[in-house]
């Protein structure tokens, strides 16, 4: 077995690898892959010789060269950055390198991945998540001043602060002064997702705003009373009905 590894051809295995390869030293450009002549949409006879930090904006220039000097020592860690291909566009990338030895000499060897659907898959998500937490912040009002912000589903802390942030907002825009907090939809949360949550009775509190909240589940109750919660003062009830009730609409 050890006699076939010791075969294998390097410069083939790089050759045909997907991904893109450069292989530089002393800043200047020694071997690139097929993958990395379609990748930079170019042809080698065109980079051999050239610098890698070509393909690098002038603000990330310094960085990278210092970042290839220390490669020579270990590899180094992957990095994010924006790269030119040779027809002058940019694309999101992963980077990579370590070190190699050829002819008895130090080289780099680094590894270009395209995030750009990566990047795009991830703008989707956010922008899906916020317009998820816009919709779990909808504070729907009934009559006389009076709301209800009906939670749904998972909550988790990045979805706890954006109703730190929305809901006194709206509460204001809207004249509530009355906010009936409905639990009952959420199935998830943690401790630390309930304290945010908890913060809005606070700061609504401090707005002239009367919170009242129904749908509370035991373990929640539980969680609360862990976090020093002292609920004593917000009027608690099993269901939206019953707030509504106590608040004399029939």
């Amino acid at each position: 077995m050890s006699e076939n590894i010791s075969e294998i051809d390097y410069r083939e295995v790089i050759e045909y690898s997907l991904d893109p390869l450069i292989i530089h030293t002393d800043y200047r450009i020694i071997y690139i892959n097929k993958a990395a002549e379609e990748f930079f949409r170019t042809n080698r006879k065109e980079v051999i010789g050239a610098s890698p930090l070509d393909i690098f904006k002038e603000t990330s220039k310094d960085a990278i060269k210092k970042r290839i000097q220390s490669a020579y020592g270990k590899p180094a860690d992957v990095i994010e950055e924006t790269v030119y291909r040779m027809d002058g566009t940019t694309v999101e990338v992963e980077l990579y390198c370590h070190p190699i030895m050829i002819d008895n000499n130090k080289a780099i060897q680094t590894y270009v991945r395209d995030i750009t659907d990566q990047r795009e898959t991830e703008k989707k998500q956010k922008e899906m998540t916020k317009q998820i937490n816009e919709l779990s912040a909808t504070v729907v009002p009934i009559l006389n001043e009076i709301a209800v912000l009906p939670l749904v589903g998972k909550i988790d802390e990045e979805k706890a602060r954006s109703l730190l942030e929305m809901v006194p907002e709206k509460v204001q825009n809207q004249n509530i002064s009355r906010l009936i907090i409905d639990f009952s939809g959420v199935y998830t949360i943690d401790n630390v997702v309930i304290d945010n949550l908890f913060k809005i009775n606070n700061v609504l509190s401090l707005l002239g705003v009367r919170p009242i909240l129904t749908g509370l589940r035991p373990e929640l109750s539980i969680a609360a009373t862990n976090l020093n919660t002292d609920l004593s003062s917000i009027p608690t009830f099993a269901t939206v009905k019953d707030a509504l009730s106590y608040l004399g609409v029939k």
